[in-house]
């Protein structure tokens, strides 16, 4: 007889943090529909080192601010033709980034976009998910939510 799997039930939307990058909170669609994961990156410079590409980019951990920006550098796995929910194809850089959500850190592959006019500035899409979770579409926050200052940031207070 095999074991029963083990599932993390999350909901549709999280605050997860990407310990890697130095990030403690952003607010992330939990996103079934999307294969990868993504997030809002710009100032996206390729570079090589060792042979290998690497980039570097910044981000904004927060929903409607500009401030706090985050630079982050990691080697580029791929360049991938994605698309979007609009139907259009572009390709993105995708690179693995860590990802603790529900207090389990998972390493996921994002791809890099323009996020800046979405809802969300980071999706975690089914390749991240498929390590462990499910999603609960009626449900939202299950794993939490930073302080009421944090939060204000985010509203851009």
């Amino acid at each position: 007889m095999s074991a029963e799997p083990s599932y993390t039930v999350a909901g549709w939307r999280e605050w997860v943090s990407l310990p890697g990058a130095g990030v403690p909170w952003v607010k992330a669609k939990l996103d079934t529909g999307a294969r990868s994961s993504s997030i809002h990156a710009f100032d996206v410079e390729e570079s090589e080192r060792d042979g290998k590409p690497w980039v570097r980019f910044s981000i904004h951990p927060w929903q409607k601010s500009d401030a706090d920006v985050v630079e982050v550098e990691a080697e580029v796995l791929d360049v991938r033709a994605v698309r979007s929910s609009s139907g259009q194809s572009e390709d993105r850089i995708v690179v693995p980034m860590e990802v603790t959500l529900m207090g389990r850190t998972i390493t996921t592959e994002m791809t890099l976009s323009r996020r800046d006019e979405m809802g969300f500035r980071m999706l975690v899409g089914r390749e991240g998910l498929r390590q462990g979770y499910v999603v609960d579409p009626g449900s939202s926050y299950l794993g939490g939510r930073p302080p009421v200052a944090m939060r204000r940031r985010n509203r851009g207070r």
